[in-house]
């Protein structure tokens, strides 16, 4: 991961990062001080710009934490993902005039204006607990953990369908939904295999991930390695997409570009993924 451009946390580093309290799940300092560098400049003009304030900085983090967990797991993951890529509105004076303005908590227009970080054996408090889960590896953007990732050993009797019952009971009421509520990828790895999913999907419903390759040589470098899957503009191409999901129920895959979210009736978001009939890549 640190090939790829994610700087590294130790587990003492990440929990030093979040106040020492293993409840919370975001890298705050990470994040207020990325809130301010990425929204350091908002024009108002033509000829003239401005910047977020600290007090709206503030706000900001804080509609990221205070995320409504009593209307559902569902309704958090969906109002995580929206402020996520679409960023929150707060008025400003200026001038004695008040302007709305968005604040941004990923810059997608210049990736390298936005800090990666990897940590692993990520200890998160269970949900009233004092129990504690912890995932293999998290991938934060901008101190946000956006992607939860499970490790197995091949050898072990089917180590993929193992760590997807891991994710899956990760996010039972009684686990860490505070953690997964953020995560826009989730995925199950097995060193030359992968399966990922976005929130609450069940098992039958994960894909496999299909990599285009533009030469034989590029393909055996990465024959025994999945972690270019996770580079940094992979991983923000994946928060941008919308539409349809896909993956096949069949046994079949399809790529990352097909892993969005759905809408049903009730206007929840529901993260299955179904068959497309397509096969895409990246």
């Amino acid at each position: 991961m640190q090939k790829l451009g994610y700087k590294y946390l130790s587990p003492d580093e990440a929990l030093q990062a979040r106040g020492s309290k293993t409840t919370n799940v975001i890298l705050e300092d990470v994040l207020r001080k990325a809130l301010k560098e990425i929204n350091s400049e908002k024009r108002i003009s033509s000829t003239k710009t401005t910047y977020i304030s600290d007090a709206n900085i503030e706000n900001g983090i804080r509609a990221l934490k205070d995320l409504p967990m009593n209307e559902g797991y569902i309704a958090a993951c969906e109002a995580a993902y929206n402020l996520i890529t679409l960023g929150k509105a707060f008025e400003q004076s200026i001038d004695g005039d008040k302007k709305s303005f968005t604040l941004q908590y990923i810059d997608w227009k210049n990736m390298d204006n936005n800090v990666f970080h990897v940590t692993e054996e990520y200890s998160v408090m269970r949900s009233n607990s004092k129990e504690h889960y912890r995932p293999d590896l998290v991938l934060f953007v901008n101190g946000i953990p956006l992607s939860v990732i499970e490790c197995k050993r091949p050898d072990m009797k089917e180590p993929l369908a193992q760590a997807i019952s891991q994710h899956l009971r990760n996010q039972q009421e009684d686990g860490i939904r505070a953690l997964y509520v953020y995560a826009q990828v989730i995925m199950s790895i097995a060193q030359q295999e992968a399966e990922y999913a976005t929130n609450a999907t069940p098992e039958k419903f994960w894909a496999k991930w299909i990599e285009k390759f533009t030469t034989d040589v590029e393909q055996q470098q990465h024959k025994t390695d999945v972690t270019y899957l996770y580079s940094r503009k992979k991983l923000l191409y994946l928060l941008t997409i919308k539409g349809g999901g896909s993956t096949s129920r069949n046994g079949g895959s399809t790529s990352p570009e097909s892993a969005v979210r759905k809408r049903n009736s009730k206007k929840t978001c529901i993260y299955y993924l179904e068959h497309s009939g397509k096969r895409n890549s990246l």
